[in-house]
């Protein structure tokens, strides 16, 4: 029993990690329709983003804070401005087309740029275990699952709780309506894209001590994250969250009692189970639209 609870604590910081990057996918698509297939480079820069700014000597939380506003301006307006704006309005083909080789050319910058090889990364939380009636939790995990669920539920309460997140919901629901409204749509439609970015550096920072920076990290998070907002529903903010754990967890528990092998494939079964007897996700909603 204790090493399945151990499993499941370890499960949760992982799906936090996938539930972070899962809720960039549903921001984007709620508020601007897009789908970013290159949300797991979006991962994987500001993880190197970090590792540059510490190699000049600054200490890892200045890194972070600067990796975070060269994000909002890359891969946030830079991406809005350069990608999404030009192609959403020939349909969704070509921005799947576009991310997809933006993935590519990113993964195959870093590697040409920077390095092949794996590069350490320091963690935030150390290396102390802690032992509970037979079970053992590193404080890594600990750290990495309590930092998620605060970054998602502070976002649940931005979202829900302020005038900006409202207004963003608004444009997300209907954007005709919302400027009528008077809101401005182009703006609460940028800070969504702030937001992924954001949401991006934060999942840098707690995966990428224990998977070290490569520049293929994001090919595999950015699979499981988008496994994980179908699984809990690709137009609902908490579905990352459910579907980010289920993953995570699930993940866990296929590796320790059927075979490591099946890790990586466990999240597109869940993927194909929920498509074929619940096609709107977990706790996503069928709606319907005129072709």
């Amino acid at each position: 029993m204790s090493d399945f609870i151990q499993l499941l604590l370890s499960g949760m910081a992982t799906g936090g990690i996938y539930a972070l990057a899962a809720l960039g996918f549903t921001l984007l698509w709620q508020a601007s329709g897009t789908i970013n297939f290159a949300q797991g480079e979006f991962v994987m820069l500001p993880a190197f983003g970090m590792l540059a700014f510490m190699h000049f000597g600054l200490p890892l939380a200045v890194s972070f804070v600067l990796t975070c506003v060269v994000a909002v301006a890359v891969l946030g307006w830079g991406f809005k401005r350069g990608i999404a704006d030009p192609l959403l309005r020939f349909g969704m083909m070509p921005i799947v087309v576009a991310t997809l080789g933006l993935s590519i050319a990113l993964k195959n910058g870093v590697r040409a740029g920077y390095s092949a090889e794996a590069q350490p990364f320091p963690g935030m939380f150390g290396d102390a275990l802690f032992h509970f009636g037979g079970v053992t939790v590193s404080a890594a995990d600990i750290g990495t699952l309590v930092a998620a669920f605060v970054l998602v539920f502070g976002i649940q309460a931005f979202l829900g709780r302020t005038v900006t997140g409202r207004a963003m919901q608004a444009v997300a629901q209907n954007t005709e309506s919302a400027t009528v409204l008077g809101i401005n749509v182009p703006r609460m439609v940028f800070y969504t894209f702030a937001v992924n970015a954001l949401l991006a550096c934060a999942a840098a920072l707690l995966v990428t001590p224990t998977y070290l920076a490569k520049f293929d990290m994001g090919e595999s998070l950015g699979n499981k994250a988008f496994f994980a907002a179908i699984i809990g529903g690709f137009n609902n903010s908490r579905g990352a969250l459910l579907g980010g754990v289920i993953v995570g967890v699930a993940e866990n528990l296929a590796a320790a009692y059927i075979s490591p092998a099946y890790k990586d494939a466990v999240a597109l079964v869940l993927f194909m189970l929920v498509i074929l007897f619940k096609p709107q996700g977990l706790l996503g909603k069928k709606i319907e639209r005129k072709v």
